[in-house]
C-alpha cells in the first residue's frame, strides 16, 4: 500500500467498507498504488489501469481501457453517454463486492493483459462528431475563433464539442459556447487551468481559489 493514499480511506465518510475492500482485491492483483485526480488509482509501469471511485448512489471500480474487456455477462457500465474508453463496475453494497470478489479480480487481469499487450481503443475522429449549428454560425462571423478552435488539440475539441451538443436548448447551447470563447481563444481545453496556478498543471485543481482565500 502507498502511505500517500492511506488519508484518503482514512477521511472516508461514505463507502468506507466497500472502498476499503476494493483497494485489498486491487493490491491482489500486483498494480502500483498511486493518488491520481484526488483517488486511489491503480498503474502498470506508467499506464493507469484501473482507479477507484465513489459517488453518492454507488462506488466501484472504472477501467481507463474498460471498452477492450469483453464484458461477457454485461456488468460494465459507461461514465457517460459519450464516454468511448472508460468503463465501470458498479456497486451499492459490501456483499456484492465480497459475492463477486473472484470476478472482479478477473476484469482487473484481463485489463492488466489489455496493458500488458499494448492495446488501445479507438477513439472517432473530430470530424464523425456534430458540429452544433450555434457553433457554425458563430464560427462564420469570427474567423478568429474558428482559427482558434482548430488549432485546439483533437482531444480538446471533441470535448468541446460534446459539451456544446449536449444541450436540448438552442439558447442553452449558445451560453455555453460564449462562455468557452475566452478559452478556446486562449487554446485551453475546458479542463485546463489559464490563471498559471493550479498544482496539478496543465489541469486546473482549483487553487486559484484557496490562494485568493488566503
Amino acid at each position: 500500500m502507498n502511505p500517500s493514499v492511506d488519508p484518503f480511506f482514512m477521511n472516508l465518510t461514505t463507502w468506507r467498507e466497500e472502498l476499503h475492500l476494493l483497494r485489498s482485491l486491487v493490491q491482489e492483483c500486483g498494480l502500483a498504488e498511486e493518488l491520481k485526480w484526488g483517488s486511489p488509482c491503480y498503474v502498470q509501469g506508467k499506464s493507469n489501469v484501473v482507479i477507484i471511485q465513489g459517488f453518492k448512489e454507488y462506488c466501484g471500480l472504472m477501467f481507463f481501457k474498460g471498452a477492450l474487456l469483453k464484458d461477457e455477462r454485461g456488468m460494465l457500465s459507461k461514465p457517460g453517454e459519450n464516454t468511448q474508453s472508460g468503463r465501470q463496475l458498479r456497486f451499492t453494497s459490501l456483499q456484492q463486492i465480497i459475492d463477486q470478489a473472484d470476478l472482479l479480480k478477473t476484469y482487473i487481469q484481463e485489463a492488466m493483459d489489455i496493458e500488458q499487450a499494448g492495446l488501445k481503443v479507438v477513439h472517432k475522429q473530430v470530424n464523425e462528431y456534430p458540429v452544433p449549428e450555434e457553433l457554425s454560425d458563430i464560427f462564420s462571423k469570427n474567423r478568429a475563433f474558428k482559427q482558434a478552435f482548430e488549432g485546439l488539440t483533437p482531444g480538446r475539441q471533441r470535448a468541446y464539442l460534446m459539451h456544446f451538443s449536449e444541450p436540448k436548448q438552442s439558447a442553452t447551447r449558445i451560453t455555453r459556447i460564449e462562455r468557452m470563447e475566452d478559452k478556446i481563444m486562449r487554446g485551453k481545453g475546458m479542463t485546463d487551468c489559464w490563471c498559471g496556478l493550479s498544482k496539478r498543471m496543465p489541469t486546473c485543481d482549483g487553487s486559484h481559489r484557496q490562494l485568493k482565500q488566503a
